[in-house]
């Protein structure tokens, strides 16, 4: 290469301007703001939001940004934290899914938290956030096959990215980009063990502090702190340490290894990271999520909520429901500490629970994973009737498809048979503003009246001529 990975992305994200962006590109970016602003609305009294707030707050420091709802002004890099995980805390934010998933939208909080402390304008925000999509998701595209399946969390990819937003909003010139890359992506490779087996709230945490650590990484880098160029493709680099590289020469070496679904050859794809740059825009591609759940459930709930309302079934009815489902969707969805769930990390990554939910109650909320629900004894005389099994010929039709299986089989012998390939939220059926609206009001809930929340939706889809202060200023409960 006659450039480094990083000195090529660092060049994009500079030369990037708002003339640049369609249309339709910058009207998918306020949808993405809303859907985004309703999930930390409902996030807003969550343990664990509160629990960083409170330590946020008893810190202190100079006011620079604001936290959402709540109006405090702090320190931007703490700002980011509390808000993006506000945005994250009921996994309803959302969804890309390739080789690797992401959540595009934990970022954004870096983009409203620099804009605050440089007094920019909403049109450079909005900049901000289409590098935000752009990159996490040809990351996850990247690694062949994802980081996921090498046991590795997808904040591994976003430490790359969360410092090209951040360093855009602080005007970083290509030089300082770079080292701003090479800075956090020294430093915040994330296991996979918060998304595996029984989960705490570091399942939603890990993504955040990636995107905070992403933020000072270009503080640093304005400084005139220096990180390493090479950090994708130099010696011990991510993709040297990740297996498939040979970093002396620079080029692809395939190797065949055990990952979390068997064997298979890793190596890297260059040219979906950096190819082709401007000639479309990633957040296109992106989808939102219908259900405050982990992603990989919800063609399977669509499945399941769809044979029980149009049969008019009672949970009481049901004997067995069989589920059929790809590979990795067995795998992190039907592990036995799912079939018990404790806490709402995990109640809303077992698709045991969350499908017993849907058959006793014909929806799925954010209540769905309270603690009153966690304790239904409704939902548990069910969930043991629930059974996966995987399926070789749907793994081969994932990403592309996300296909699902339902048969239900009454306590009289009748069958009811769904099949689906992709959820409602996919770009492919997306959600409409209708939808969106509806989801955010939901999430929004008695924290505004009507008129308010009719209020925060023109704010948002008219914002190009607000400042980021303002802009904050006017999101708050």
């Amino acid at each position: 290469m006659d450039k480094s990975i990083s000195r090529q992305i660092a060049e994009y994200a500079v030369g990037l301007q708002f003339k640049n962006l369609p249309e339709d590109v910058i009207y998918e970016v306020k949808r993405y703001m809303y859907d985004s602003i309703g999930c930390a609305y409902g996030g807003y009294h969550t343990r664990d939001v509160n629990i960083i707030r409170d330590i946020y707050m008893e810190m202190g420091g100079k006011g620079e940004s604001t936290v959402l709802g709540f109006g405090d002004k702090l320190p931007a890099v703490n700002a980011t934290l509390i808000n993006s995980l506000m945005v994250r805390a009921l996994d309803f934010n959302d969804i890309y899914w390739k080789e690797d998933p992401s959540h595009p939208s934990d970022i954004i909080p870096a983009a409203w938290a620099v804009g605050e402390l440089v007094n920019t304008n909403m049109k450079d925000v909005m900049v901000a956030i289409v590098l935000a999509y752009e990159f996490e998701q040809r990351l996850c595209l990247f690694a062949k096959p994802g980081v996921r399946e090498r046991k590795w969390h997808h904040a591994t990819l976003t430490q790359f990215v969360s410092p090209l937003v951040a360093g855009k909003l602080l005007g970083l010139d290509v030089n300082q980009m770079v080292n701003a890359i090479g800075i956090s992506g020294s430093h915040n490779h994330t296991i996979g063990c918060p998304t595996a087996g029984k989960l705490t709230m570091m399942k939603n945490t890990v993504d955040p502090m990636a995107v905070q650590s992403g933020v000072f990484a270009a503080l640093m880098a304005k400084k005139g702190y220096s990180g390493t160029e090479k950090v994708f493709e130099g010696k011990e680099g991510f993709m040297d340490a990740f297996i498939g590289w040979n970093a002396k020469e620079e080029s692809l070496n395939p190797t065949d290894m055990e990952g979390r679904d068997g064997v298979s050859s890793w190596s890297w794809d260059v040219d979906v990271l950096v190819g082709g740059l401007g000639d479309s825009y990633k957040i296109m591609e992106c989808g939102m999520k219908a259900f405050p759940t982990e992603a990989l459930t919800h063609t399977h709930l669509s499945c399941v909520l769809n044979a029980m309302i149009n049969n008019d079934l009672d949970y009481t009815d049901i004997q067995e429901v069989k589920v059929t489902c790809f590979s990795q969707a067995y795998d992190i969805l039907f592990d036995p500490a799912k079939y018990r769930p404790e806490s709402r990390e995990t109640a809303d990554h077992s698709l045991p629970y969350c499908l017993a939910a849907a058959m006793v109650d014909k929806k799925i909320t954010a209540e769905s994973f309270s603690d009153e629900k966690l304790n239904d004894p409704r939902i548990f005389e069910v969930i043991d009737k629930i059974k996966g099994e995987p399926s070789q010929e749907f793994e081969k039709m994932f990403p592309e498809k996300q296909p699902s299986r339902v048969v239900i089989t009454t306590n009289e012998g009748n069958e009811y048979s769904e099949y689906l390939e992709y959820p409602k939220g996919d770009p492919r059926e997306p959600m409409t503003m209708d939808d969106l609206k509806n989801k955010f009001n939901s999430l929004a809930g008695d924290k505004f009246d009507s008129g308010a929340k009719t209020q925060l939706k023109e704010y948002i889809f008219n914002c190009e001529d607000m400042s980021a202060g303002e802009f904050m200023d006017n999101l708050t409960v």
